[in-house]
């Protein structure tokens, strides 16, 4: 070949690779800004926001002090809309759920399966107490309806009308809740005794935090932040306090929290006997199965250890049972611990709700006092002149009283004493100061003044 023309392609080469290289370079720096964007709030939670609040929550918790008030009715903290693997969407068996109650110190549960071929069967589910925890028999069904503690042996069927169910639930001892408060709903249901003012489930589905927002914050700081990640999620229920508090200027409905417990949001990875690798979530439900080659079977050797038939390689879960418990509470002041004294508690709304993740709040008080008479949130009382409203707590917080749904007074401390000036309903909320921000710590159920 003629040198000239050999020196050209070799001149033309070197462009070529030069280019290739700088183009190589280009996109993979575009790649890393691109990831870096995505992953900005992410990173910026990693190194900043979350061991601030950490920190802010560890410097709270120390700072917890007894209640000295009392009410005078014993405390039990309880979870309630919660599932098990009677739901066709959760695999979780009742042993475990009890080993969760006694892990995070829960009382009681209220449970909320689906109905299974469109009927509730009272008597499939675990009742009474196990190992001092106490089960209570519930269902979510049709439009809403989350009815507690109807008795055993009973089976009601989802293809009956909700005013039918209603009206059934209520002769056969029930207590009825609306569940996903959010969605629409018969709120002129003479039955109802309550509706959740906040669910974790419907949090979650909010629009404020898309799953492109979320995830990144789920792949980087889930191992290290969980109960941080899990927080993300949070909004204040203002759709469905508001909704609440006009409902309670004409009628009794007790507000209470649902956790919503599934632990199916997550992927897991399975070696099975015929050599492949199948994803399922944790509903469960099989999403894709894959031959593993010599190479990759190589690598998930190196990844995830032996691949023995059947054998687990991975697990990732975003809701864990044990953390959509501690996540909020719903506590009752009741006689006893058993089921008609929790039934009755929650009918009058002897109850708040509580985010004990941030901080424990077991011994919190709210309640009307007059000379020596006094009542407790979900009691009725006729206003008198010297009323006085107390509220108290274990951690310095600010309470903010609402009166009819309105904010009347705010103060800041672990003790407040309010004279209210007319008859009303009037509940309390908490706050904790957590990294310099009021975050919404426990909503209380009213006291009726008369």
């Amino acid at each position: 070949m003629d040198p000239a023309r050999k020196l050209k392609l070799k001149a033309a080469l070197r462009r070529t690779l030069r280019w290739l290289c700088w183009l190589t370079a280009g996109s993979g720096l575009l790649l890393l800004l691109a990831g870096l964007i995505w992953f900005r709030h992410a990173l910026y939670h990693r190194w900043v926001r979350f061991p601030a609040e950490v920190a802010s929550l560890a410097a709270l918790r120390a700072d917890r002090q007894p209640v000295s008030e009392t009410t005078g009715w014993p405390e039990y903290r309880g979870i309630l809309h919660s599932h098990s693997r009677l739901s066709h969407d959760c695999e979780v068996p009742f042993e475990h759920i009890l080993q969760v109650m006694q892990d995070t110190g829960r009382d009681f549960i209220c449970l909320s399966d689906h109905c299974d071929q469109g009927r509730a069967d009272f008597s499939r589910q675990w009742r009474g107490l196990h190992d001092g925890k106490l089960f209570i028999p519930g269902y979510e069904m049709k439009e809403g309806l989350m009815p507690f503690g109807v008795a055993s042996g009973v089976v009601l069927s989802n293809q009956a009308s909700a005013r039918v169910l209603a009206r059934q639930i209520n002769a056969q001892g029930g207590v009825l809740f609306f569940a996903h408060s959010e969605e629409p709903r018969d709120w002129e249901t003479p039955e109802l005794a309550g509706m959740e003012i906040y669910n974790i489930h419907a949090d979650f589905k909010d629009q404020r935090l898309s799953l492109g927002q979320f995830l990144p914050d789920v792949l980087l700081n889930l191992g290290r932040y969980p109960d941080q990640v899990a927080r993300l999620i949070f909004d204040p229920p203002t759709a469905n306090l508001q909704r609440w508090d006009r409902l309670n200027r004409t009628r009794h409905i007790t507000g209470i929290a649902g956790n919503d417990c599934h632990q199916n949001t997550g992927l897991r990875g399975i070696h099975t006997a015929a050599g492949t690798v199948r994803i399922e979530d944790t509903s469960p439900a099989t999403k894709a199965e894959f031959k593993l080659n010599f190479l990759t079977r190589w690598l998930a050797r190196i990844c995830c250890g032996s691949l023995e038939p059947g054998r687990t390689l991975f697990q990732v879960q975003l809701d864990p049972y044990e953390r959509m418990t501690r996540f909020v509470a719903t506590h009752v002041l009741a006689r006893e611990l058993t089921e008609p004294a929790i039934l009755e508690a929650l009918r009058v709304g002897r109850a708040f709700v509580a985010f004990d993740m941030l901080a424990e709040s077991a011994g919190f008080v709210w309640m009307w006092q007059s000379g020596q008479d006094r009542a407790v949130m979900g009691e009725e009382r006729p206003f008198v002149p010297d009323s006085k409203l107390v509220a108290a707590a274990p951690q310095v917080c600010q309470f903010i009283i609402f009166e009819d749904g309105s904010p009347k007074h705010t103060q800041i401390g672990r003790r407040l004493e309010y004279s209210p000036p007319r008859a009303g309903a009037y509940r309390v909320e908490a706050r904790l100061l957590i990294n310099s921000q009021w975050v919404p710590w426990i909503y209380s159920n009213p006291i009726w003044l008369r």
